[in-house]
């Protein structure tokens, strides 16, 4: 079997959209500063109810998987439809820097996790990593959620199918 085969068949299978961001603090001259990142995620899913757990897949040596092999902390914002534009920003090639991506775009920082979290998602998570499993060119980050919010956002959820995104209808 070919890589583009085993992707064509897996394109197949509808995914929620996620937004996955963390805070890397830094010391300056000046103090503590540090920088946000942030990535598009599709294959995000929850793990356990008890205690509450969820799992992101991280491409290994992405700036998101270096981030969160050093920082335990981290945020997910599940995008809504109307929030399609930030998905694909945020999932870019060779992309703009990590400050200018959350230029323009209303977040709020998570007061347990430090990381951005998208105003309108239909909800958000705030989590600390609890373990990291190496898996194939991918690396299974399973986090423990220590607070989820809804922050507003309504609507329907932002879906990925066929390599595009796509409503529910």
């Amino acid at each position: 079997m070919s890589n583009d085969e085993f992707r064509a068949a897996l394109a197949r299978l509808a995914a929620g959209v996620v937004l996955v961001t963390a805070h890397e603090p830094a010391l300056t001259e000046d103090g503590p500063r540090g920088e946000d990142a942030g990535m598009t995620a599709t294959s995000f899913t929850s793990v356990s109810l008890d205690p509450p757990l969820v799992l992101v897949s991280l491409r290994n040596g992405s700036r998101m998987d270096d981030l969160l092999a050093e920082q335990p902390l981290w945020g997910v914002s599940l995008l809504s439809e109307s929030q399609r534009q930030i998905a694909g920003r945020f999932a870019m090639k060779g992309r703009i820097s990590d400050r200018l991506l959350f230029e323009d775009i209303p977040w709020t920082r998570g007061e347990v996790c430090g990381a951005p979290l998208m105003e309108g998602a239909l909800a958000t998570l705030e989590c600390r990593t609890e373990q990291r499993v190496e898996a194939g060119d991918h690396t299974l980050v399973i986090g423990r959620v220590l607070k989820a919010g809804l922050p507003g956002g309504d609507g329907a959820p932002l879906a990925y199918f066929r390599g595009r995104y796509r409503h529910l209808g």
